[in-house]
């Protein structure tokens, strides 16, 4: 994928690429919602990440990318060829990048039933949208802010149901559509509706970056691959295998991952001190951190795993008074989890005195003995 730019060569903004990666280990989370300013790497890095992902099985004739492993999850279009008989090609292709236009309508993105053909011949026909199209894959929204609000409601409900049902005139047809879930934007253009915005799991905000040295990094990494984007690709390779394989293995890990009651009463404690609404937020920090215990080859969810995922759950979530400054909110929560980080710390060097403590209480009793021998 040598004419994309490497996901690895991207200097800094490590929150957001911390979003985009748990998500990849984990689609369920419910997508990232990227806000900055113009020219900070937000569409870069979507595109970057769909071509480091692994190619998956699909049915090859399939417009659904239907997984031939998971007969629970496949499309009428592929159960109906089934009852038939008829034969189903399997093959490999590569997760998809699919890029919704801010114009597109409700028809283009859930596909549509042709009636008439329905009525005349009996026969039930649909043709594709875009949720077809991007089942399995990454679906990338640019400006999503500037997307019809009905629009954005049904790639969200999609999104968290994981099928998109299309019924006209008593007839149906239904398909898989789990996907990961990336919309950005440029606040100055204008915000989503609170009840929108909620319905991303994770928010990232973006700024471009102040420090000369690395603003020089960045000027000689994109005259680079504009120069030469295979020899730049090829310098960046080894980095973009480790990172794709790393993924892999954590979404192999994932389902062994394990957390207890206390870490659960830890994020119900932080989302009650913050007074955020609803429930979502807690279900979506609950995940995030198994996602990233999942990709630091832990098998036990962690404080700092806890605080991964409130950094990335909480910053569109905070509850805004009028006329209150959210600077002021922003500071608290960054307050409190610098607090949840400092106890995370303190439990990680205390389990690790208590560990060389009954190292060395084992070699006492061992030489004891040897010695009684």
């Amino acid at each position: 994928m040598s004419s994309i730019f490497p996901f690895t060569a991207i200097v800094g903004q490590k929150r957001m690429k911390t979003a985009l990666i748990l998500n990849a280990v984990n689609p369920k989370i419910g997508g990232v919602l990227i806000r900055g300013e113009r020219g900070t790497a937000k569409s870069t890095a979507a595109r970057a990440l769909a071509a480091l992902l692994p190619e998956i099985d699909v049915f090859i004739d399939s417009p659904f990318n239907d997984d031939p492993n998971r007969p629970e999850t496949w499309s009428d279009w592929v159960k109906e060829r089934k009852a038939n008989n008829e034969e189903l090609r399997v093959g490999e292709h590569r997760i998809r990048f699919i890029d919704l236009p801010v114009s597109a309508t409700e028809d283009r993105v859930v596909g549509t039933l042709d009636i008439e053909q329905a009525i005349k011949k009996g026969e039930r026909h649909f043709e594709p949208g875009v949720l077809a199209a991007a089942n399995r894959g990454l679906l990338y929204v640019d400006e999503v802010n500037l997307l019809d609000d009905h629009v954005v409601d049904l790639l969200l409900d999609s999104a968290a149901m994981g099928i998109n049902v299309v019924e006209r005139e008593g007839i149906s047809f239904s398909h898989p559509a789990r996907f990961m879930f990336v919309g950005t934007m440029n606040p100055e253009e204008g915000d989503l509706r609170p009840q929108l915005l909620d319905r991303f799991a994770l928010c990232v905000d973006i700024q471009s970056i102040a420090e000369s040295a690395r603003r020089m990094e960045i000027l000689e990494r994109t005259l680079q691959f504009e120069r030469d984007a295979k020899q730049f690709y090829e310098e960046w390779r080894p980095k973009e295998e480790d990172l794709a394989d790393q993924i892999i293995q954590a979404r192999k890990t994932l389902p062994s991952v394990i957390y207890t009651q206390r870490d659960l009463f830890t994020i119900a404690e932080l989302m009650a001190e913050m007074k955020v609404d609803g429930h979502r937020a807690d279900i979506v920090i609950l995940k995030t951190a198994l996602a990233n215990a999942a990709f630091n080859n832990r098998l036990n969810v962690t404080k700092v795993d806890i605080l991964v995922g409130a950094e990335l759950a909480l910053p569109h979530r905070l509850k805004r008074q009028p006329f209150q400054d959210t600077t002021v909110q922003f500071q608290e929560l960054a307050e409190r989890l610098e607090q949840v980080r400092e106890e995370a710390t303190e439990q990680a060097e205390q389990e690790m005195r208590q560990a060389a403590g009954d190292a060395t209480t084992a070699s006492s009793e061992e030489k004891k003995t040897v010695l009684n021998r």
